[in-house]
């Protein structure tokens, strides 16, 4: 794999180590000779355009070397820009579902070998290839891109505009088969079971002779990650300690000290440090600073607290449960574009890094994939299927606004002035939410019409739908909002009657992770509203939003608006892309 910087690059080695051949990423400029090697090469996708003057590039004698070539998404623009072909930016851009229609030369293409017309594939890309490069043909189209697939099988050369990597284009891994072993010519090399032996023998080999100290969340990837050093080291040199940092949902607390007391480990001191976190917090409204916040604070905290432990000698070494998404959509590889800063990824955490004072076992696993390894290490399935939480907690599901202004009529809908963010062409995005006025049924498939309102709208990367609320949309506004104790509060109510009520209906197993959101949303006293955001995802990559049954929803709208203080309940219909799965 060359990387371009795109989010997906090591999705596209992980796919190909799940079909059982190894794979290694290499940025784009590497050297023909030091890829000589490789059976194939694969140039992934990317937020640049092929004209701006910091846009990645590749080596042109890698495409003219007969060693086959597969572009995907800005791979694709890359080789018909190097090989004489011209990319020009499109009309929209296209984020997320297309039907990819099979020319009729597609019945001679080993790369589409197997794959039916008219199948669901994955767009997220603005520029577009606008005429071939000499020998190169057309064997796929969409509705808004004229060269879905491209191929000059004489070169071995392949370009596929839409990205097979992701569990959403349907014949993505046929796709990827097809290259691998038809035009490739690869065999199986690759043993995904070896994993948990390689990554204790990584612990013994980045920790050395010190012990290692974990701030566990009680989420699956922190308990696996001291799992695996557990068994990589002994229990007498892993520890471990639970900030409680007053962002947590209810009970999460108890929850956290339950499970390791159950799995054996001993139980985990826990530290209160909420007013640490809320203190700061009190006068940040923009995402990215809050996260700043939250992780500085950690940092502080940790140091506080391996101090009183004696741990500030060389003889420790932090551990973290850090993932890859966490390091990829936080510009963690070359040229990579910053979707989201992950608490673990801020300054103080990287210049730990740099230190070699950390150790993060599944840095190059996706979620899927940890909870695979812990099942291998025999953690309970209870432990493992939990939803996903984010490790800033509660403060990046409640919004807060700089501004107090009211919605705006737009012909889409209405334009709410609070904003969120989404990933759109490999590429962050922050921008206001269009809301629509209808109730989010199952039949009215409203996710497939706000997938196109988002390609046709200027500057809105998420689409809500109103469930209820106390005054028509018209009379909403958005008010000046931080976060506070009672609206953190109020989160935490809503947040623990969603999750009761998808427990006990069965709905939680139903979907991947539900995110509950509260925004600065409403009118006269009651000026926050709730967001509902249930998906359904693999590894956090891509997401769709899940359709709820409309009795529970109702029902649960209902419950919602008991709460006195809240104005209205609303419902994430946005796929990813074009919006993240979490709104900061």
């Amino acid at each position: 794999m060359l990387d371009t910087g795109g989010q997906y690059c090591h999705l596209i080695a992980r796919k190909i180590r799940e079909l059982g051949v190894s794979s290694e990423v290499f940025p784009s400029e590497t050297a023909p000779e030091k890829l000589a090697g490789a059976r194939g090469i694969i140039i992934s996708g990317g937020p640049h355009s092929v004209y701006d003057d910091s846009s990645p590039t590749m080596e042109q004698a890698v495409l003219t070397s007969g060693k086959p070539v597969l572009g995907i998404c800005y791979g694709h623009h890359l080789i018909s820009h190097l090989l004489g072909g011209e990319v020009r930016k499109g009309d929209k851009g296209e984020f997320g579902l297309a039907i990819l229609d099979l020319a009729a030369s597609a019945g001679e293409s080993k790369l589409l070998t197997g794959v039916a017309d008219r199948e669901q594939v994955w767009m997220s890309h603005r520029d577009v290839v606008m005429s071939l490069p000499p020998g190169f043909g057309v064997t796929a189209t969409t509705s808004t891109c004229d060269t879905a697939v491209i191929e000059d099988p004489a070169r071995n050369v392949y370009g596929v505009q839409f990205h097979p990597e992701v569990v959403h284009s349907a014949p993505g891994t046929r796709i990827l088969e097809n290259f691998v072993f038809s035009i490739c010519g690869c065999t199986k090399d690759w043993n995904a079971g070896q994993r948990v032996a390689l990554v204790e023998e990584q612990i013994r080999r980045t920790v050395g002779n010190r012990n290692v100290f974990f701030f566990v969340s009680g989420g699956v990837d922190s308990t696996v990650a001291f799992t695996l050093c557990l068994r990589a080291l002994g229990p007498g040199r892993v520890a471990g300690v639970y900030v409680d940092t007053g962002l947590m949902r209810a009970g999460e607390t108890e929850f956290v000290e339950q499970t390791f007391e159950k799995l054996g480990h001993g139980v985990v001191e826990i530290a209160h440090c909420e007013e640490d976190f809320l203190r700061p917090l009190e006068l940040a409204r923009e995402p990215e600073l809050k996260r700043h916040i939250i992780g500085e604070e950690f940092v502080k905290v940790q140091e506080r607290i391996i101090e009183t432990r004696g741990l500030l000698d060389d003889n420790w070494i932090l551990g973290q449960g850090t993932i890859y998404p966490d390091t990829i959509e936080s510009g963690g590889t070359t040229k990579s574009a910053t979707i989201k800063t992950h608490h673990n990824r801020v300054p103080a955490i990287r210049a730990l890094i740099e230190a070699g004072r950390i150790v993060e076992p599944l840095a190059e696993f996706y979620k899927d994939e940890v909870r695979a390894i812990g099942r291998q290490l025999g953690l309970p399935d209870a432990l493992l299927d939990r939803h996903p939480f984010p490790g800033p907690g509660l403060a990046i599901r409640c919004l807060c606004s700089d501004t107090d202004a009211a919605v705006t009529r737009i012909p889409e809908g209405w334009l709410v002035p609070v904003r969120s963010v989404g990933v759109q062409g490999d590429s962050r995005s922050y921008a206001p939410v269009l809301a629509i006025d209808r109730f989010p049924s199952a039949a009215a498939r409203l996710q497939d019409e706000a997938t196109e309102l988002v390609n046709r709208t200027a500057h809105v990367n998420r689409v809500i739908a109103r469930v209820a609320s106390r005054e028509p949309l018209e009379q909403q506004r958005v008010f000046d909002s931080v976060i506070t104790h009672g609206r953190l509060e109020l989160l935490r109510r809503a947040d623990a009657i969603v999750r009761e009520m998808c427990a006990v209906s069965g709905f939680e197993s139903q979907v991947w992770q539900f995110p509950v959101v509260l925004i600065p949303l409403g009118c006269g006293t009651e000026r926050d509203s709730i967001v509902l955001r249930p998906i359904q995802s693999v590894d956090g990559m891509t997401a769709d939003s899940v359709v709820m049954p409309d009795k529970l929803l109702q029902d649960m709208a209902e419950r919602l608006m008991g709460i006195a203080d809240l104005a209205g309940v609303y419902y994430d219909l946005t796929h990813k892309p074009p919006g993240t799965i979490e709104w900061e």
